[in-house]
């Protein structure tokens, strides 16, 4: 029999301190080996079922392809479908000593190619095939490249208030250090099953199947969400916990949740924006605390939400509401991860009095070094004393936790997605018709909130509102485009001519 102090010395070997992304398929094939890491489900086809053994020969000989074909400390962008080969790309790309930069391949074209010229990219991978022949594809596998924790590891591409998305630079301790506790997790709950349908690109996405591979939790992975399909697999296969956006549980909700037998459900996580209570408290009663014998489902589940964002990796804070307990819903940011730091601070960065509304800033080891090529974005995130700015307001309460209280100024949140107005602003004024435009969110039952825009014409323009939804359509990711338009003569603006957001909400209430 394997004693527990075995199997904490045989976790600590797998995972010491300067565990990095360039290595990390050779750990979890060293602890898990033949477990199932992943089970994804495309739209058509059978499903895939990768284990951690194979997933390291791949991502070893995928590494020597990329070595032949991109030098040491480049960005290289990863422009696949939604899929866990996009996540295996990225430790191949890591394990040859490059930068990996995933993008959303609901980006259009003009998006994708913002982020290969930005980055600089030597390489841009479209599919692992790319990575099958030409060369390097031949090369016997080489060690992984010794990567220092502290060095910067990928680049997550996040919109901006300059209105361009930037890279934020995510260093190894980032993604991986602050996921290699979960090495630690209990062998008799390795049997469980997590459906997730996020993209790998988004840092929610790539940062939980990094827990979970970590973990050894095996994965139920759809890469195109359909809330139908999703509580068809629930039942089928009787997963034991869904991570989701608060978007995608409405859209469960409305696919007829409440009529699913999703009682092998026992967690059901969310993260990405503001979870709405009575939604969780509804979901927390689909699922079961337990399956006994000859009783059936008892009690009901828990329902965990994680704060986080891009610039630090992942989560900064958890709450959990516990099965039967109405207690851990509402407003609250939850209680900060270990390693983390909260304040509330001023415009000036000194800290509010409990009870006031300040900027939320957070410390630890997830904060990213900068954004790439960009020290004046870098200069106005980080705080000179090494906090990062999150600009979003919360108020200050006992005990150290924080409510949250709104969205800084311009950001819209849309199904888990940050949105900038400049930048879907700067897109459609390049519009031949459109000699300006503002854009703001509008409240949205299904996403939270969506960006619609008021625009003014150039002279003689003929452009209408529906030509103008279409246009954007094309030319944007779904969550950028704006869903509906007006065209005005003048916006409001301030004395100082600068236009008043606040204002704009009322052209659309009809």
């Amino acid at each position: 029999m394997i004693s527990p102090g075995s199997i904490v010395r045989r976790v600590s070997m797998a995972f010491r301190r300067n565990a990095t992304l360039a290595d990390l398929a050779d750990r979890l094939a060293a602890l898990h080996g033949d477990a199932v890491a992943v089970e994804e489900f495309p739209d058509d086809g059978p499903s895939i079922r990768i284990t951690h053994a194979e997933a390291a020969a791949t991502v070893a000989r995928w590494s020597s392809a990329v070595a032949a074909r991109s030098p040491v400390g480049r960005p290289v962008v990863i422009a696949t479908v939604n899929s866990y080969e996009q996540l295996l790309l990225c430790l191949a790309v890591a394990r040859a000593g490059g930068l990996p930069a995933p993008v959303n391949p609901q980006m259009r074209s003009v998006e994708i190619d913002h982020v290969i010229a930005d980055s600089g990219a030597t390489l841009v991978i479209r599919s692992g095939d790319e990575l099958d022949t030409g060369a390097g594809s031949r090369t016997p596998p080489v060690p992984p490249y010794p990567a220092h924790p502290g060095e910067v590891a990928a680049l997550f591409y996040t919109s901006g208030t300059t209105g361009r998305p930037k890279g934020a630079e995510l260093t190894h301790r980032a993604l991986v250090g602050q996921v290699s506790g979960a090495a630690l997790w209990p062998g008799f709950m390795r049997h469980d099953e997590v459906l997730l349908s996020l993209p790998v690109a988004h840092i929610m996405g790539f940062a939980t199947l990094l827990g979970l591979a970590v973990a050894g939790v095996p994965v139920a992975f759809v890469p195109r969400f359909s809330p139908t399909r999703v509580l068809d697999l629930i039942e089928q296969r009787r997963v034991s916990a869904f991570v989701g956006v608060p978007a995608m549980y409405r859209m469960l909700l409305e696919a007829g949740a409440e009529y699913r037998d999703l009682t092998s459900v026992r967690a059901w996580m969310s993260g990405a924006d503001v979870m709405p209570p009575d939604l969780a408290r509804a979901f927390k009663g689909f699922g079961a605390s337990a399956t006994l014998p000859l009783v059936g489902p008892v009690g009901e589940a828990a329902f965990v939400e994680g704060y986080g964002m891009v610039e630090i990796g992942g989560g900064a804070a958890a709450k959990v509401s516990p099965p039967m307990l109405p207690v851990g819903l509402g407003d609250s940011l939850g209680v900060p991860l270990p390693g983390w730091r909260f304040r509330v601070a001023d415009g000036d960065g000194r800290r509010v009095p409990p009870g006031q509304v300040g900027e939320l800033q957070l410390r630890g080891p997830g904060v990213l070094r900068g954004y790439w090529g960009d020290p004046d974005a870098t200069a106005s995130a980080l705080s000179p004393d090494g906090w990062l700015r999150t600009g979003d307001l919360v108020r200050s309460g006992l005990f150290g936790l924080v409510a949250f209280q709104g969205r800084s100024k311009h950001v819209i949140k849309s199904g888990g997605y940050s949105v900038y107005p400049l930048e879907i602003e700067a897109d459609l004024e390049e519009h031949p018709d459109v000699l300006e435009a503002a854009v703001v969110g509008l409240d949205d039952d299904h996403l939270g909130e969506v960006p619609v825009a008021a625009v003014r014409l150039r002279p003689r323009a003929r452009v209408t509102t529906e030509e103008l939804v279409s246009w954007a359509a094309e030319r944007m990711a779904h969550y950028k485009a704006p869903r509906r338009f007006v065209i005005v003569d003048d916006l409001p603006r301030t004395g100082t001519r600068k236009v008043q957001r606040d204002e704009l909400l009322p052209l659309f209430s009809t």
